[in-house]
């Protein structure tokens, strides 16, 4: 299945793209699509802990299961100044 990950803030700036289309198996969930994302980007280790993930309007866990054509929202926390 293929998905889109939506990259925000400063994740868009490690990943060098706002945006990537991502294959994964059927059944992934947002920690497989992490697991890959730190294989091709190391950079985001430094994130990895307090990275929010959305799914259309919702807020999601890291074992939320992912369906074909899903958009996921990868956001550093929210800080405030």
């Amino acid at each position: 299945m293929k998905v889109r990950a939506e990259f925000y803030s400063r994740l868009k700036e490690v990943v060098g793209a706002p945006a990537l289309e991502i294959s994964l198996p059927e059944k992934a969930t947002v920690n497989d699509l992490l697991e890959q994302l730190l294989a091709s980007y190391p950079q985001l280790r430094d994130f990895e802990k307090s990275m929010l993930f959305g799914v259309g309007v919702e807020f999601v866990d890291r074992d939320h299961v992912l369906n074909d054509g899903d958009t996921i929202a990868i956001m550093p926390p929210v800080q405030g100044g």
